[in-house]
Parts: C-alpha cells; structure tokens; sequence
C-alpha cells in the first residue's frame, strides 16, 4: 500500500491533519528524554512503553534510520479556554483510541513499521511493568517523546502545524514504514 493509500486510511480514522513524515526531521534529543526522566509525565520507569526500557537514544536512531517513509497523523480539540480540561482529556482519548486503530491496521500491511504515538502508554489502567511481561506487547508502542522528539521540530521540518490557534489543542502521532 503506498503512503498516499495510507495518508487516506488515516483520514478515513477521523485524523484532523494528516502529512508526510519527513524522517530527516527525527533528531533524537537527549533533552527531550531528560523531560521525560524529570518526572514531567510521570511514567518513566514506570511503563513498558516508557524510557528507560525501550531503549536508548542510539538505539531508538538506529531503528528509525531503517525505515525511508513516515506519516504524521493529528487530532485538534476544539476548549472553552486554554484550562479547559475536559476538552483536552477528551481529545488525548479520541487521539490514542485513533492511533491505537491506524496503527494496527498499518501493522496488518506493514508488519515492520514502527508507530510511535502521543504521551505514555494507556491501554492498561496499571502498567504490569517491571514485574510482569506487558499485556498487550503487539498493541503497546513508544511516544514520538520517549523516543527524544521534539515534535514542534518534527511537524515544521514535515511541513506541517504543530499549533492550530487558541482555544485548540492538538495532539501528534507519527508511524514509520
């Protein structure tokens, strides 16, 4: 299935934006992961799909470079005002519940495709994570920021938003085949 077929399927999902990925916009960042060990999102060590267990900064490089096309997928709420915590918990649950979907449909054409979606892992209320295997290991898949992206860097070097204006919140997932 080429990039555009998939562009479509994940405008059929329900995505807000969809674009090409430009993978030489994927700089790992050692900043971004230290957001992530600051404690900020508060799961890491906590989760599978969380660092430090999925691996290093290199690694997460070396995967990456493997893979020649991408795709950016978005999902813009629309607040009542910029603490509008509602709106914005209801778009971060519409986004994962979107992502979880066009994920494992590309995983059916593209066995090998690497998804990483928006924020820590919530498919299970409790992570299992570190004394049992992950429940769910062909469903769970890193955050584009356990990974060490900017995403702001990432949509603009892919020509796309990363901010839709006030009131907006917009949440960014890509996926690499």
């Amino acid at each position: 299935m080429a990039t555009e077929e998939l562009m479509k399927l994940a405008e059929d999902i329900g995505f807000s934006h969809v674009g090409k990925l430009n993978t030489r916009a994927l700089v790992f960042r050692p900043e971004v992961r230290d957001m992530c060990a600051s404690g900020k999102c508060f799961a890491y060590g906590k989760k599978w799909s969380c660092p430090p267990v999925i691996g290093s900064l290199e690694a997460m490089r070396r995967r990456a470079s493997s893979y020649s096309e991408g795709i950016l997928v978005q999902s813009t709420g629309v607040l009542d005002d910029d603490f509008d915590a509602a709106a914005i918990s209801e778009t971060e649950k519409v986004h994962k519940k979107r992502f979880e979907t066009f994920a494992r449909q590309v995983r059916l054409l593209k066995p090998d495709c690497f998804p990483m979606g928006s924020g820590a892992c919530t498919i299970c209320e409790k992570c299992t994570y570190p004394d049992k295997p992950c429940r769910y290991p062909a469903r769970v898949f890193p955050s584009m920021e356990a990974c060490g992206l900017l995403i702001t860097d990432v949509c603009e070097k892919s020509g796309m938003r990363y901010s839709y204006g006030p009131k907006t919140m917009t949440y960014t997932s890509c996926i690499l085949f």
